[in-house]
């Protein structure tokens, strides 16, 4: 009897994206037992830019493209990519078949003292090479140097040990997923610092027509962290936003209800527009463009340069 085919996922060979691809594999297996997965590394443009801010090379969809487009020509199943890199509209053909159930979204400030921004000495050096997040920061701290600072996890770790910086903003799923305990490492509460879309879920990409692989990922959707997704994505798409733009949006489900916030701001964070709501559980991504429709009636359009 001829053995079945594997199921091939795709995703990046940075330690971060084997980490979160691991997971996928074993979830994949646990669910399906007999089924068997094969990881395929694929380079990206991003991985290539490895100095210097995304914005102007095209942004966060060069970690993308490549994956998609051996999704299209069929040589991969399922692209595993972190929600976060994901272009507010799909290549063509491509749907997300499932969103694992979603880790801790929010931002860490890793920095000396162990506090919050406010704590940061004056004019301490941060590194980041996020537009949200410098936008964030200098929106509390004009005094900040923001450093543009880029690297995988570990490299930017090693950066401010050395003295690169004296604080760094990271992911908090990003060190988790990695098994990395940062002592310095401090949560900033989604309240005071708003993550951007899709932070913390991780994105299982497929072709829209090929019914077996959705099937075996219809099983890996945790369906109130896909409804929070959906929400944030559809006030991605609706505000016309893209990476040079600070974009943030963080919802959550609870007891039948999604609730949404939502900004934009300018790059310095000088101008800040925000705003948030709450809508039934199947409605997340009308409550996005809801949102959306808000923010630029009160001026949103300029900030994004339209």
């Amino acid at each position: 009897m001829t053995a079945p085919s594997p199921i091939r996922l795709g995703t990046r060979a940075s330690a971060l994206a084997r980490a979160q691809c691991g997971l996928v594999a074993r979830a994949l297996e646990a669910r399906h037992p007999g089924v068997r997965v094969e990881v395929v590394f694929i380079r990206t443009s991003g991985d290539r830019l490895a100095h210097g801010p995304l914005a102007p090379a095209g942004g966060k969809g060069l970690f993308v493209k490549e994956i998609e487009e051996a999704l299209a020509g069929g040589t991969i199943d399922v692209g595993v990519h972190s929600m976060k890199d994901m272009p507010a509209r799909l290549a063509d053909g491509l749907v997300v078949g499932a969103v694992p159930a979603r880790a801790d979204a929010r931002d860490v400030l890793v920095g000396a003292g162990g506090g919050g921004v406010a704590t940061l000495p004056a004019g301490a050096r941060v590194g980041t090479a996020s537009v949200r997040r410098r936008a964030q920061l200098l929106a509390r701290r004009d005094d900040l140097d923001v450093v543009v600072l880029r690297g995988n996890v570990d490299t930017r770790l090693r950066k401010w040990r050395e003295g690169a910086v004296d604080a760094l903003v990271l992911a908090a799923a990003g060190l988790a997923r990695l098994g990395i305990d940062e002592p310095a490492a401090r949560p900033l509460p989604v309240d005071e610092f708003l993550p951007a879309v899709g932070q913390g879920a991780l994105c299982l990409e497929c072709r829209a027509g090929d019914a077996a692989t959705r099937t075996l990922l219809a099983a890996m959707d945790d369906a109130p962290s896909a409804e929070a997704v959906a929400a944030e994505r559809a006030f991605l798409a609706a505000v016309g936003g893209d990476c040079n733009t600070p974009l943030a949006a963080h919802a959550t489900v609870d007891g039948g209800v999604v609730a949404l916030r939502a900004a934009v701001s300018d790059l310095d964070g000088r101008r800040w527009l925000e705003d948030a709501d709450t809508a039934p559980v199947g409605e997340g991504a009308a409550l996005g463009r809801r949102l959306a429709e808000r923010l630029l009636v009160r001026g949103a359009g300029a900030l994004l340069g339209r």
